[in-house]
């Protein structure tokens, strides 16, 4: 497998944050669908949920693929930014 690079994708949805599990369990759902298809490179790390966003981590060769898995899966991709570098409270030691 190549190397995979480590994105965050800010997409737009009003009322997000008032979703039901069953609601979080369909959207997830749909995701991981679209990924099974596509292959291993491209990978749902982890999603954060917001009033009116969700911020999602996902691995993969180039946005292209990010933008792929949006369109398949019909979620918003708003904007793509792939991560420079990764510092938590360790960094500063």
């Amino acid at each position: 497998m190549s190397h995979l690079n480590r994105y965050v994708i800010e997409r737009d949805l009003p009322g997000a944050g008032k979703m039901s599990p069953a609601q979080l369990k369909d959207v997830a759902t749909k995701s991981c669908d679209v990924l099974r298809v596509m292959g291993p490179t491209i990978q749902w790390v982890e999603s954060y949920v917001t009033g009116d966003k969700v911020y999602c981590v996902y691995l993969a060769e180039n946005e292209a693929q990010i933008r792929e898995h949006a369109k398949k899966g019909g979620f918003p991709a708003n904007k793509v930014s792939q991560v420079a570098a990764v510092m938590d409270p360790t960094t500063a030691t």
